[in-house]
C-alpha cells in the first residue's frame, strides 16, 4: 500500500496530526523541520504491508515501519473487517497475545484498546506469551480471531503483527488483500486507541477479560502434556539435555511442561539465555537457522557434559537440535528436514491401527524433504503437498478433518513443526516435548537421536538437501532473475548443468510439465516467484523469491544410497544454479558466501573440527 498521489508535505502532516507517540512523532517533526524531503519519503510514502503473515518489520517513525500508528490502523481496519464478515464475531472476541521484543506491551495495549473501542470482547494474555499458545487460546475460546504482537526469530530492531482466524489457523488469500483495504479504508486512529490499558478496565468494561492467560495455561500445559505422552508406551527418561529459548519467552512454560510431563529433571537452561531479552544480548540474530545461533549453548553444555541441546527461537515456534555425535565428539546441529523426519517416524510408529477415522494423513511443503511421502506409504498414511508457509498445512489441517481424517503431523524445512490436536500453526513447544519422549525411545534402542536418523536413511534413502539463499538488492532485480530464467532454454527435457529436466513447474505462471492440461495442483499465485525443477539422479530443486525478506531462497534434495553421492550431486546443482542463473542474469546478487552455511557444509563449532554433514 503506497500514497503515490499525495504531496509529501501533506503526508507529514497526516503524520504530526494521528502519531500520538512521542518518540515517533519527534522524528517526524525533526525531519520536517530540517526540510529533509528524502528521509520524509522514505518513511512515509509507502505504508507496511500487510500479508498472510501480518506484518513483521523494523521498528521506526513512518507508515513504512512498525510504531504505535500503524499498528492501531492495522487493528482498525482488521477489526472492521472481522465486523464486516459476521457481526457474531464481536461477541466471539477475538485473542491478543505479545512476546517479549521492545515495545510489544505497548502494541499489544494498542490492539486491546481498539478492539474493545469496536465492541469485541477481548481475550487479553497479560503475560508474556509465546505464538502457537496464541494460535492454540484463539481455538480454546472459541475467538473469531487471534492477533499476537512477535516478529519471531528477526534482528532486536523488528516487530511484528500476526494474526489468526477461527481455530487458530492462519490468514490465507484473499483474506489479506481484504484486511488490507480494511485498513486503508480507518487509516484515522480512533481516540480510545492511545488510552493505557489498566487492570482496573476489566472492572468497569465487561468486554475486557483480563484473566485469559490466568485461565487458560494449565489447560495448554496439560494438552501438551497427554498428547506427548500418548506418542509413547511407557515414558522413558531422555538423556540429560541442555535448553535455550534463545532470550525468549519458550523459557516461561517450557521448564514447567517438563516438569509435568515427568521429565524436567533432565533439563538445565543456558543461563544467560533463559530470561526474556529484546535485545538478545548474546545473539545478535536470534534464528536457530543460523549458522553459530546455538554456540552459547553448545559452550554451556560441555560445561556440565551434558550432549544433546534443545533450542526455540524467540517466539518459541520453532524448535532446533543439536547433539554430540558419538566417536566423534563435535556437534551435529540437525536440519529442519531431519528434525522433520524423525519426528514423523515416532508419530508414524505410534499411531493407533487402523485409523478410528476416514484415515490418516500427513503433510509438508513443496520446499520440504520428499522423504516424508516415501515414509508414510511405508506406513500405509496418506501425504499431501502444500505450498510453503504454514498458512497453507494449517488451513488444509482443519479441512481434511472437517471430512473425516486424523492430520497427526505437519512440517516444514525451516524448523517449524504442527501437530494440529493441539494448534494449526508451527509449534516449538510441542515439538520439543515429543522429540524428547522419542529420544528417550530411541535412548532404550541404543541409539541416539543421530544414529536413529542413519537407520531411516539406510531404509528410506539418504536425503541430503542444501537449503540458503542468495541476498537480492531488490524487488526489481529479483523479477529480473526469474523472467530471464522462464524466457531461457530450459525446460522439460533440456539441461540444466549435467542434469537432464525430467519436470518442469512455475507455480508464478500456473504451468506444470507433467499434469494434464498442464495446470499445476498446488494453488498458483502470481504476485510470488516460484520454480520447481525434477532432475535425473533424484534431484528436487526449487527456486523461490521470499515474502519477507530480500532474498532469493533455494532448496536442493537428492536421494541416492551413498551419503557421498548425494552431497556431490547436490554441489553440482548448487554450480548450476551460480553459474547458469544467478551470475549471467543478477551478478550483483550476493551469494559467495551463503553455500557454506548449507547443510553439507562442515559445521563451525566450538569443539573438534570434525565435518559430518551437520548444518
Amino acid at each position: 500500500m503506497s500514497f503515490p498521489e499525495a504531496p509529501l508535505w501533506h503526508l507529514t502532516n497526516k503524520w504530526l496530526a494521528w502519531d500520538k507517540d512521542p518518540e515517533t512523532r519527534k522524528v517526524i517533526q525533526k525531519l520536517k523541520d530540517e526540510n529533509n524531503e528524502k528521509e520524509l519519503e522514505r518513511r512515509l510514502r509507502r505504508r507496511i504491508k500487510f500479508g498472510t503473515a501480518g506484518l513483521r518489520a523494523e521498528m521506526d517513525a513512518g507508515f513504512a515501519f512498525m510504531n504505535s500508528l500503524t499498528v492501531i490502523q492495522t487493528s482498525q481496519g482488521l477489526a472492521r473487517w472481522l465486523k464486516k464478515k459476521d457481526p457474531e464475531n464481536l461477541k466471539k472476541g477475538v485473542v491478543v497475545g505479545m512476546d517479549a521484543r521492545h515495545n510489544s506491551v505497548k502494541y499489544a495495549h494498542h490492539v486491546v484498546n481498539v478492539f474493545l473501542a469496536e465492541g469485541f470482547k477481548v481475550y487479553f494474555h497479560t503475560v508474556l506469551a509465546t505464538t502457537p499458545f496464541v494460535s492454540w487460546s484463539t481455538k480454546y475460546f472459541g475467538a473469531a480471531a487471534g492477533v499476537m504482537i512477535t516478529a519471531s526469530h528477526n534482528p532486536p530492531m523488528d516487530n511484528g503483527y500476526k494474526v489468526y482466524l477461527s481455530h487458530g489457523t492462519q490468514l490465507k488469500s484473499p483474506e489479506d488483500a481484504e484486511i488490507s483495504q480494511s485498513i486503508k479504508e480507518n487509516l484515522e486512529p480512533w481516540p480510545e486507541a492511545w488510552r493505557p490499558v489498566k487492570p482496573e478496565l476489566a472492572d468497569s468494561n465487561p468486554l475486557f477479560v483480563n484473566t485469559a492467560y490466568h485461565t487458560s495455561i494449565g489447560k495448554w500445559v496439560e494438552e501438551i502434556r497427554k498428547f506427548a505422552l500418548s506418542t509413547v508406551p511407557k515414558l522413558i527418561m531422555p538423556t540429560f539435555f541442555m535448553y535455550t529459548p534463545l532470550h525468549g519467552v519458550g523459557g516461561i512454560p517450557f521448564p514447567h511442561i517438563m516438569h509435568q510431563i515427568g521429565i524436567g529433571k533432565r533439563m538445565l537452561s543456558v543461563a544467560k539465555q533463559i530470561e526474556p531479552d529484546g535485545n538478545f544480548p548474546t545473539t545478535p540474530l536470534p534464528n536457530p537457522e543460523e549458522d553459530g545461533t546455538l554456540d552459547k549453548a553448545m559452550f554451556a553444555a560441555q560445561d556440565c557434559g551434558r550432549k544433546l541441546i534443545i533450542a526455540n527461537d524467540p517466539d518459541a515456534d520453532r524448535l532446533a537440535v543439536a547433539q554430540v555425535v558419538p566417536g566423534r565428539g563435535s556437534w551435529y546441529t540437525f536440519t529442519g528436514n531431519q528434525i522433520g523426519v524423525l519426528l514423523a517416524s515416532h508419530i508414524l510408529e505410534s499411531l493407533e491401527q487402523p485409523c478410528p477415522k476416514k484415515g490418516y494423513v500427513v503433510l509438508s511443503t513443496t520446499v520440504s524433504s520428499s522423504m516424508l511421502e516415501k515414509m508414510a506409504r511405508a506406513y500405509g498414511v496418506e501425504y499431501r503437498e502444500t505450498p510453503t508457509g504454514f498458512k497453507w498445512m494449517g488451513n488444509l489441517a482443519k479441512q481434511l478433518e472437517d471430512e473425516g481424517y486424523v492430520v497427526p503431523f505437519a512440517y516444514e524445512e525451516a524448523l517449524g513443526y504442527m501437530f494440529p490436536q493441539i494448534c494449526y500453526d508451527k509449534d516449538g513447544i510441542t515439538a520439543a516435548s515429543v522429540f524428547l519422549l522419542a529420544e528417550g525411545q530411541w535412548r532404550a534402542q541404543g541409539l541416539t537421536p543421530f544414529e536413529k536418523l542413519q537407520k531411516l536413511f539406510e531404509r528410506f534413502g539418504h536425503h541430503e538437501t542444501l537449503n540458503s539463499y542468495i541476498v537480492s538488492p531488490d524487488a526489481e532485480i529479483t523479477a529480473k532473475l526469474f523472467q530471464k530464467i522462464r524466457e531461457g532454454p530450459w525446460g522439460k527435457g533440456k539441461k540444466f548443468g549435467k542434469f537432464k529436466i525430467l519436470r518442469w513447474r512455475d507455480l508464478t505462471r500456473g504451468y506444470d510439465s507433467d499434469t494434464p492440461n498442464n495446470i499445476p495442483e498446488l494453488p498458483t499465485d502470481p504476485n510470488t516467484h516460484m520454480i520447481t525443477l525434477w532432475l535425473e539422479k533424484d534431484v528436487k530443486f526449487t527456486l523461490r523469491a521470499s515474502g519477507t525478506e530480500p532474498k532469493v531462497k533455494f532448496y536442493i534434495e537428492c536421494c541416492n544410497p551413498v551419503r557421498d553421492d548425494a552431497i556431490a550431486i547436490v554441489t553440482e546443482v548448487f554450480d548450476a544454479l551460480i553459474l547458469e542463473w544467478v551470475h549471467p542474469f543478477a551478478p550483483e546478487m550476493d551469494w559467495a558466501n551463503e553455500f557454506f552455511t548449507s547443510s553439507s557444509a562442515p559445521h563451525k563449532v566450538p569443539v573438534q573440527s570434525d565435518s559430518i554433514g551437520g548444518r
